[in-house]
């Protein structure tokens, strides 16, 4: 696996109930994995000295924020303050269309879209409500670090649960690192193709993955 780092420009962690989405068990063992010391070292050296990308999405995104990742950029030790993701409000694993928001392009996964495009993306979880402290938030909006927002379709922030289906706070579906190379998001942008979705408004295609593949080149 380090050998594998060592020769890639970026580490994508997918969703798709990996580990078995066993209850706040995918996302740890996901991290449990990548806190070994020389897998740990060689995603350091990717990141910090090797100008390399990462994203998590879904059970990848709870990995990240596991680690550190987001919004610290780095791997390190969980705070007791730190950002989580946690059980959605309504308690149980919810699977639908949802609009969401570009709020930042800080992030080189967003190059080929502006901030305020909305697009409609698949989320399907149980565990995917993004809660923060006050002080937490501060930095993040400070820092151009929310990538993503739940909306109402006339593109407005959503505290309902009928568009913030998980109950995540200040509707955040996405963060990045300070740089905004790593990025995690909850909804499943790699769920895109031809005669997908045709009775659902908005655009589907975040074009996330040209954009990192097109970071280096």
């Amino acid at each position: 696996m380090v050998k594998l780092i060592n020769e890639s420009q970026m580490i994508m962690l997918p969703g798709g109930f990996s580990g078995g989405d066993e209850p706040d068990g995918s996302g740890k063992f996901i991290a449990t994995t990548f806190r070994n010391p020389r897998v740990s070292e060689a995603v350091n050296e990717l990141l910090k000295n090797r100008d390399g990308l990462m994203l998590g999405i879904c059970n990848g995104f709870q990995a990240l924020i596991k680690l550190g990742l987001v919004p610290y950029g780095e791997i390190t030790d969980i705070k007791e303050n730190s950002p989580t993701l946690t059980f959605n409000t309504v308690g149980r694993h919810i699977s639908r269309m949802a609009y969401t928001r570009v709020t930042s392009v800080k992030s080189p996964w967003f190059s080929s879209v502006n901030a305020g495009d909305i697009f409609a993306v698949p989320i399907s979880h149980g565990e995917g409500r993004f809660v923060a402290n006050d002080d937490v938030l501060k930095t993040l909006i400070a820092n151009g670090q929310i990538a993503t927002q739940y909306v109402s379709p006339d593109g407005k922030q959503a505290s309902d649960i009928e568009y913030n289906p998980n109950g995540s706070i200040c509707a955040i579906e996405g963060i990045t690192s300070p740089d905004g190379r790593v990025l995690g998001k909850m909804g499943h942008s790699e769920r895109k193709g031809d005669n997908l979705y045709f009775n659902v408004p908005f655009e589907k295609d975040q074009k996330i993955f040209e954009s990192g593949v097109n970071y280096f080149k």
